[in-house]
């Protein structure tokens, strides 16, 4: 179930992403239409708390390395990044 819920995590999480800087930073910056990033990036705020907190426990219950944990840091943080994580690593 754990497991489950970080791929889940993990797809949404890059979703969001691509939203958020493929989609509500141009509307805001180039179009002047502000709300659409407020509410996508507050999702994404909490997405990628969700998926660093998932990733620390799914680390911790299958006694993988500090190592995976770490590059499971570093996708959240690199845009399609996490889609490759969930194919490779969790699936």
């Amino acid at each position: 179930m754990l497991l489950k819920s970080f791929r889940a995590t993990a797809i949404l999480e890059g979703i969001s992403y691509l939203a958020l800087f493929g989609i509500t930073m141009p509307l805001k910056y180039w179009a002047e239409i502000p709300e659409p990033n407020k509410y996508v990036g507050y999702a994404h705020g909490l997405l990628f708390v969700v998926f660093i907190v998932l990733a620390a426990a799914v680390c911790l219950n299958k006694k993988w390395g500090i190592k995976r944990f770490i590059i499971f840091g570093i996708a959240s943080l690199l845009p399609f990044a996490t889609f490759y994580v969930e194919e490779k690593y969790l699936r």
